[in-house]
């Protein structure tokens, strides 16, 4: 396992898929369909100019519903790889909210298996996603959250938050180092 980076940034960068880096289409089995969310693109190649690996952790319930193939998951995944250069893991959990897995989001499962591909420890892992479930699992998995609230994240979600950004470009100053995190105004700490 490595240690954490030069100047305390993290070794690992890892994105929720949908609504994080790009726009939630639900259950999207359409490669068509992907679209950057505005300033993702941007913001992931600031992570890897900084010598930080990538990744993606993404609950896809969808595959154990019957909406989607895992075929159809892989291709929307390729296309995101095109559009934003390839990450270095991408990790998946089939599963739907009763299964009672390990790897579905707020479980550290995935987390751990993407620090574990990418030869890091998970202290030294970032998650930025856009729910509680991607910021549960980021502790859970003992690395660093924060979220990115969107329309549809719940206001106790983001109350319970560590680090809460307003855009993925902060996120990632954020996880860099560039810029620290403002004393939340609900008493939580930043």
């Amino acid at each position: 396992m490595s240690a954490t980076h030069p100047q305390g940034r993290p070794a690992a960068v890892l994105f929720d898929r949908d609504a994080t880096l790009v726009v939630d289409v639900p259950y999207n089995g359409d490669p068509e369909k992907v679209v950057p969310m505005p300033g993702a693109i941007a913001a992931v190649a600031a992570v890897r100019s900084a010598g930080i690996r990538t990744g993606v952790v993404s609950n896809q319930s969808g595959i154990a519903r019957g909406l989607l193939t895992r075929d159809q998951v892989d291709a929307v995944n390729a296309r995101v790889d095109a559009l934003f250069g390839r990450f270095e893991t991408w990790q998946i959990c089939e599963h739907g909210p009763d299964d009672g897995c390990r790897c579905r989001k707020p479980r550290p499962g995935m987390v751990l298996d993407a620090a574990r591909a990418l030869g890091v420890d998970p202290a030294d892992v970032v998650v930025i996603g856009d729910i509680g479930a991607d910021v549960g699992a980021a502790a859970a998995a003992g690395a660093r959250g924060i979220l990115v609230p969107t329309p549809v994240t719940r206001a106790e979600e983001i109350d319970a938050a560590e680090t809460v950004a307003p855009d993925l470009a902060t996120a990632v100053a954020l996880a860099l180092g560039l810029r620290r995190a403002e004393p939340r105004r609900s008493g939580v700490p930043a």
